[in-house]
């Protein structure tokens, strides 16, 4: 069966085409899937085949029948393929087979199928092919490049090519073309020279007379981010993070402070200066601060890596650079990355050839760079296949693919240009587009063909070369006034070539377009570019265009009189300018041989029009050397005008070039072919015949037929069509014969000259093409520079009005080239197989072999489909190639572990030319800002409020130099009631007897909604001190985090705690999640028994080793954010901390932090706010000191001497910083400071070893903010407000209680407890704390919203409360929150004389309430003994009173003053304690109620909303 359908396959082979092993593989597919299709349907559905079916015989074929089909199969094909059969062995098969060559039987055949098929054993059989061009092809296929270049280098060196030279020296009638070149430069030596000189001189001279900007299309891009590059550099960075965020410590990003790179790339001088250019322009070093403001070119060649013979010394520095700097993050990228894929086992036996063999492998691969932790390489390649194979070190997971443009029709990036690659080019060939963008000269591939017949043992390179430069030499002598040598060129290079020198003189600046002429052979090239060079000095076109040779171990060479044109464009001033990439060629008239067996990466400028690849390497026909070549062709067009208008505009865009091209300049073939193409109008349908025919002549009669005769009727096209056309220079309408002129060309059809109609078109032009061209009767007059209105014509006295018109309306080359790509030339054996496509519509290409380092993994594998993503790609590749022996891959699996790929190596492909460079660039830009977003943190930084009401007291604490408070001293210090925090500036201001009053106004208060966001912020970078959340994770942290060898992960045990507290009037229940590696610090009955206490410390211990007191954080919402890691803070000293977390909260908190104690509050607190955390924390922390007192007083340990103090911190704390005071003397006036941060170790322990610390309550630090005066430091100890980070002693404060209903400023309140109590507040002026800003979580938790389901408006703070009784939508938040929110914003709808009245505060007994910023309140405690400001001489514009207790009494009221009409406000928990309250305290004596004024929090009954009753003084 797979022999049957081989001879199928070969059978339906056009003589031009060369079997492939890829569809042959898919036949021996197809045969298996024959014989085994009832096994296989029930798992698959077998696709479609390109293939003809094969017989689906009932039974197997015999042996004997075998022959008898293959010779049925064969007897179509007019005898390409021959079938011998034998009946013993194959070797009667092949001496048959020689016998019919040497007897000339086989002239026709290109295959011979030899099947011997014995009776006894299984069939053999053998194909030969004997066909001449594919025999050469397929042994040609056969040499590595490296045997190409050494079969073509023999023979050039040998002179085997002589004979090919001499052939061509024939073909011209009048005798030897260097001889013609020759007699036509003695001819017009003198004439064309000064004529030429003289037009180049009066144009510049009307340039610098003008002085302005003639050309508006030449303009270099600026350097700038596209929106894909940035979408690829943020995916890139994702990928990156998603290694750092696995559980996998392969990357550790927190513990690397900037970032550095090394770019590797293949050994060409282009593409490094290339990359250099990027580097430079893309800022990435400045903003990687890598190298400063003026940085020079040998700076920047540091971070670029040629892999060349000197590399490894480079690549050695860099390694040692990544091992000094473990906290710098190594990008290492592996740029052109499919290219030098040889082990470094190669190399070892290849080593004295070519150093750089494996070169790639032996310094990317080492063990130093797969093992350093601290470099992530990154390879970057248009053509990832060899890296995708069943030994790659990449995981799937690692690869980022080029996103595509659009997705559903809808374009996912906004981008003014569109990037135009293969797939565009090849949908351009498809019918129903104007212009076909890839194309073939069939005439060339003819001469060739002839050419290879009459010189078989010469390599088809060194003849399509000859062949090529011919036709290019022929076509520069018949533009330039030797008309006849347009015979021996086609119709293609003609065109290329009129282009070429035409451009310039549509510009008033002479910008001109580049012609690729690719040579992958370097000795070729060498042979092409001097015999160009040649031929152009013959012609004295030396400054007209330039020829480049552009080869990868050379940089750019470029004439002085071009040198100077582009510096001219490029408005350079450096004389010593020399151009070093292509790039930079913009609009330099030129051909570029570019030579090298592989591009690297080179990019080519916008200027590049045709893409010459008819010389690429036919054998290669791998998809990778076949995409590699197509992508030089790759180009952005503008977005502006959409490719796809249609076939109308492109046609008259590009047929206006081609107009130009053909139906003038090559008239005698334009017409000529016209006529013989009468008889066929409907060809131009044929998609697929874009030969030289269909390619380069169709589009004139369509554009003639849309436009009219472009030339006789000027006004038939509109200016604009004429856009960067090389204009008619050639043989004018006048000469055509009348006939022709006036028939409307569409109706012609394609006008096919010489591709199908001269088949025979051997060394010798068909003489008929001769006659019929002297038949129209054309006057050849004069080259196309001699009829250019911008030069003397010599020897033509013919310059028409027409021709002059369309220079009028020409444009430069360069307005064109923005919107449409090069045009490409392929060999047509390439072309066939670029635009053939299988049954899916996938390129015909795509299916071939993906690498030549790679194979295939079996025969038998699925095809590719078009529907495939990069993904599904990568995976079929992976699944389905497995590397040669020489592929550096090739030993990977063998490493012992079954997972082979690398944690930190990731792959980024898209296609060639489309910003993979400015893409990496910018992600090492987002990569750096990221590390420096993980080392930097936003703080608060606001200045302290208040300060000009500041007490202004006799005492001060003047003993500047004190590092702890002295107690008398500190004792006579007044308290300062005001509050200095700028967290609280919307709160009321506290009045007391010591302020120098000032009534100006606070300034307006903030909308609720703004108070977060216009706090402001200042980006500080983290100390190695910080607190941090849950992202950061470095080796010092695993054990801290819960990493520990000792303990299984995450074990933890849960413990309750009850103490009774009779205040509440139950016990209360705690829970302690205590982790086994933190089970030290607490005392049980047992182990793993009844949890009894918390270990204290003494107040006498002096050990540095640890923090005496525990840290109690209450937190909620953040889990993920909140600043919980205190080990880099407690500077890795042992201490206690403990989260206080709510009861639904605790599983997240323990999944986050599974090393950390936790604290779990009673679910009747799952709504509470801040004050029920704290007031828990005190209570409990009083209890477990009680317990701790008993229990060491058994070991003879004063109660006394136990350490009473905790700490309660804010869970975002994450800075800790120190005053360094540098003062002359005590009293001095000379005062100069400095702040550094320090850890929390260090302050802890300063503070816990003052002297008399056991008589302060509370204890503090300042909050930290840049705007810190030196007076607000002079004084290093203040008895004022603490918050955010306090160290309380629960003995001295036992009396006295948070307020567990508390949501807003319940620290205010509990210090104005604290102090009215008699106790000591002490807030350390020169410590401070940064606050970080958290986003989420906290107080920004709690949402008011409406009961009612359905009704989603925002609730405002004027409905938090109503009349009782009403009919008032009921809101779904704690009745505590509600008032707090209310009074906040609407109190002075309760006490309307208080308003910005702040002589007259509203007098606040037994609490602290926000009445708004624009209200005063003075706090007065009921308790007996307590501390309060002399009220005797103040009036009070309002009296409120919360929940009052039995403390407060008529009597105790009746001390106070009030203004006539002072309002009253008493809040209580109900109606019937809202009476009661009124009555006990006599307040209907002196206030007048209305049963109007009463009013109730908006909660329902089972809420339990807060009343209260609002009355004015009489």
């Amino acid at each position: 069966m797979q022999l049957l359908l081989t001879v199928y396959y070969l059978v339906q082979l056009a003589a031009d085409q060369v079997p492939l092993m890829e569809d042959l593989e898919q036949i021996f597919l197809r045969s298996w899937r024959e014989s085994h299709l009832t096994e296989i349907r029930q798992y698959q559905q077998a696709p479609p085949q390109p293939f003809p079916p094969a017989p689906s015989a009932a039974a197997p074929v015999t042996s004997a029948q075998l022959p008898w089909l293959a010779s049925l199969a064969a007897s179509s094909c007019n005898d390409s393929v021959h079938v011998i059969e034998c009946a013993y062995s194959l070797a009667e098969g092949l001496s048959e087979m020689f016998r019919l060559l040497v007897e000339g039987k086989l002239a026709k055949t290109n295959y011979v199928v030899i099947i011997c098929a014995c009776r006894s054993a299984a069939i053999d059989s053998c194909i030969a092919v004997t066909g001449k061009y594919q025999a050469r092809i397929l042994s040609e296929s056969l040499l590595t490049p490296a045997e190409y270049q050494k079969e073509v280098n023999y023979e050039l060196v040998t002179g085997k090519v002589d004979s090919l030279g001499a052939f061509f020296s024939t073909l011209c009638p009048e005798g030897d073309i260097d001889i013609l070149l020759d007699k036509f430069h003695q001819e017009n030596q003198g004439h064309i020279s000064s004529s030429l000189t003289a037009s180049s001189v009066t144009k510049a001279a009307s340039l610098d007379v003008s002085g302005t900007p003639v050309c508006t299309s030449y303009h270099l891009e600026p350097h700038s981010i596209r929106p894909f590059q940035l979408a690829v550099a943020q995916k890139l960075l994702s990928h990156v993070c998603s290694i750092a965020d696995s559980s996998t410590q392969n990357l550790d990003l927190g513990s690397f402070e900037k970032v550095d790179f090394l770019i590797c790339i293949p050994p060409s001088e282009v593409t490094y200066q290339q990359t250099l250019f990027h580097v430079w322009h893309s800022g990435v070093l400045l903003e990687l601060g890598l190298e400063k403001e003026h940085m020079t070119k040998q700076r920047v060649e540091q971070y670029v890596l040629k892999l060349d013979a000197e590399a490894q010394t480079k690549f050695k520095a860099f390694l040692q650079n990544s091992f000094q700097n473990p906290h710098t993050l190594f990008v290492l990228i592996h740029d052109h990355a499919h290219w030098d894929l040889v082990s470094s086992a190669v190399h070892n036996l290849y080593s004295q050839s070519d150093p750089s063999v494996g070169l790639v492998d032996r310094l990317l691969n080492c063990r130093e760079v797969k093992e350093a932790p601290n470099i992530v390489t990154l390879h970057v390649t248009s053509f990832p296949y060899a890296l995708q194979t069943q030994h790659t070190l990449i995981s799937p997971y690692n690869e980022i693919h080029w996103p595509a443009s659009c997705s559903n029709g809808v374009d996912l990036y906004h981008e003014n240009k569109k990037y135009f690659g293969l797939s565009e080019f090849i949908e351009s060939t498809l019918s129903g587009h104007s212009l076909p963008l890839l194309r073939y000269d069939s005439s060339f591939e003819a001469m060739v063909t002839a050419l290879g017949k009459r010189f078989p043992r010469l390599h088809s390179a060194v003849i399509r070369t000859f062949v090529l430069v011919q036709h290019y030499a022929a076509a520069l002598m018949a533009v330039s006034g030797l008309p006849q040598m347009k015979n021996y060129t086609s119709v293609e290079t003609l065109e290329i070539t009129q282009n070429l020198l035409n451009s310039p003189k549509q510009c008033p600046c002479g910008h001109g377009l580049m012609v690729l002429l690719r040579v992958p052979c370097s000795p070729l090239a060498a042979v092409a570019y001097e015999r160009l060079a040649h031929v152009r000095a013959r012609l004295a076109l030396e400054e007209h265009f330039e020829i480049i040779l552009g080869s990868p171990s050379s940089g750019v060479t470029v004439g002085k009189h071009f040198v100077k044109q582009l510096r001219m464009w490029q408005k350079i001033e450096d004389v010593e300018w020399r151009p070093q990439t292509y790039l930079e060629l913009e609009g330099l008239p030129c051909i570029l041989i570019f030579s090298g067996m592989d591009p690297h990466g080179e990019s080519l400028p916008r200027s590049l029009r045709y893409c010459d690849l008819r010389l690429i390497n036919s054998s290669c026909l791998v998809r990778t050397a076949l995409e590699q070549e197509l992508g030089l062709a790759a180009y952005f067009v503008s977005n502006e005008v959409p490719l796809e208008k249609g076939a109308r505009n492109e046609a008259l865009e590009s047929d206006a070039e081609k107009l130009s091209s053909t139906d003038n300049e090559d008239e005698e073939l334009g017409t000529e072919g016209s006529t013989l193409e009468k008889r066929s109008p409907m060809k131009r349908e044929r998609s697929h015949s874009h030969d030289s025919a269909s390619s380069s002549l169709s589009s004139k009669a369509s554009g003639s037929a849309l436009g009219g005769e472009s030339s006789a009727q000027p006004t038939g096209l509109p200016q604009g069509e004429h856009a960067r056309s090389p204009q008619p220079c050639g043989p004018t309408e006048e000469g055509r014969a009348p006939g022709e002129k006036q028939r409307p060309r569409a109706s012609q059809g394609p006008p096919s000259a010489i591709s199908r109609h001269s088949p025979g078109l051997t060394p010798q032009p068909d003489c008929s093409l001769k006659t019929s061209q002297r038949s129209v009767q054309v006057s050849v007059t004069s080259s196309c520079s001699q009829l250019s209105s911008s030069s003397g014509s010599s020897s033509s006295s013919v310059a028409p009005a027409a021709g002059t018109w369309v220079l009028q309306a020409s444009q430069c080359s360069l307005t064109k080239a923005c919107r449409q790509p090069p045009v490409v030339f392929l060999p047509k054996l390439v072309y066939d197989m670029v635009v053939s496509t299988d049954s899916s519509g996938l390129p015909k290409a795509a299916s071939l072999l993906p690498s030549p380092s790679v194979m295939w993994a079996s025969s038998f594998r699925p095809l590719l489909s078009k529907t495939m993503t990069s993904t599904e790609q990568s995976l079929y590749y992976r699944q389905w190639t497995v590397p040669r022996p020489s592929h550096m891959d090739y030993g990977n699996r063998a490493e012992g572990r079954v997972d082979g790929f690398h944690p930190r190596r990731l792959l980024l492909s898209g296609p060639p030319q489309i910003g993979k460079t400015g893409a990496y660039l910018q992600f090492l830009s987002v990569l750096s800002r990221m590390l420096v977003r993980l080392t930097e943190v936003d703080v608060y930084d606001e200045e302290e409020i208040n300060i000009n009401l500041r007490e202004e007291s006799d005492w001060h604490y003047l003993q500047l130099s004190d590092p702890w408070p002295d107690l008398e001293l500190f004792k006579k210090l007044p308290f300062d009631y005001i509050i200095h925090d700028p967290k609280y500036e919307d709160a009321s201001l506290i009045c007391s007897h010591y302020q120098s009053i000032k009534s100006e106004d606070r300034g307006m208060s903030r909308k609720p909604e703004d108070l977060y966001v216009r706090r402001q912020t200042a980006r500080m970078r983290l100390s190695k001190y910080a607190a941090y959340n849950t992202y950061h994770h470095c080796e010092q942290c695993h054990q801290y985090m819960g990493f520990h060898p000792r303990y299984q992960l995450y074990e933890s045990t849960l413990h309750a705690f009850a103490f009774s507290y009779s205040m509440l009037g139950e016990e209360i229940q705690l829970h302690f999640i205590i982790p086994k590696s933190k089970e030290h610090h607490f005392v049980f009955s047992q182990p793993g028994g009844q949890l009894e206490s918390m270990r204290l410390p003494l107040v006498t211990d002096k050990s540095h080793e640890y923090i005496k007191s525990p840290t109690f954080t209450p937190t909620t919402g953040r889990h993920e954010h909140g600043l919980f890691n205190l080990y880099h803070a407690m500077d890795g000293a042992s201490h206690l901390h403990v989260l206080v977390v709510k009861e639904y909260e605790m599983a997240i908190y323990k999944k986050y932090w599974p090393n950390h104690i936790m604290l779990v509050l009673p679910s009747i607190f799952n709504s509470a706010g801040v004050g029920a955390a704290h007031f828990l924390i005190k209570e409990l922390s009083y209890h477990n000191l009680e317990l701790e007192r008993n229990r060491q007083e058994e070991l003879g340990i004063k109660p006394q001497d136990i350490w009473p103090f905790i700490v309660i911190s804010d869970d975002s704390c994450v800075m800790w910083n120190v005053v360094d005071v540098d003062s002359a003397g005590e009293r001095s006036r000379e005062f100069s400071w400095s702040e550094r941060n320090v850890s929390l170790k260090h302050i802890m322990q300063h503070i816990e070893a003052a002297p008399n610390i056991t008589h302060y309550a509370l204890l503090g630090l300042r909050k930290w903010s840049s705007k810190t005066r030196a007076s607000e430091v002079r004084e290093p100890f203040s008895r004022c407000h603490v918050h955010n980070f306090i160290i309380l002693n629960v003995d001295l404060t036992q009396n006295v209680q948070y307020n567990q209903n508390r949501f807003l400023c319940d620290d205010v309140d509990f210090n104005l407890r604290v102090h009215s109590a008699g106790l000591l507040l002490c807030r350390f002026n020169r410590f401070s704390v940064m606050k970080k800003q958290i986003v989420v979580g906290g107080h920004r938790s709690f949402h008011i919203t409406s009961k009612v389901s359905d009704n989603s408006a925002a609730v405002v703070p004027a409905q938090y409360i109503c009349a009782p009784d009403s009919k008032h939508t009921f809101l779904a938040a704690p009745a505590q929150l509600l008032l707090e929110k209310f009074l906040q914003h609407h109190s002075h709808h309760f006490f309307p004389l208080s308003l910005k009245n702040r002589d007259h505060p509203v007098l606040s007994v037994d609490c602290y309430l926000n009445l708004g910023s624009q209200i005063s309140v003075c706090y007065v405690s009921s308790r007996p003994h307590s501390l309060n400001i002399s009220c005797s001489d103040l009036l009070f514009s309002g009296l409120l009173l919360y929940l009052c207790d039995s403390f407060v009494g008529a009597s105790f009221l009746k001390k106070f003053h009030f203004l006539k009409g002072a309002t009253l406000c008493v809040i209580c928990q109900d109606r019937s304690s809202l009476r009661q309250t009124v009555v006990r305290l006599e307040l209907e004596d002196e206030w007048q109620f209305r049963l109007r004024d009463e009013f109730q929090t908006a909660n329902a009954r089972e809420d339990r909303p807060l009343f209260f009753l609002t009355g004015r003084h009489i």
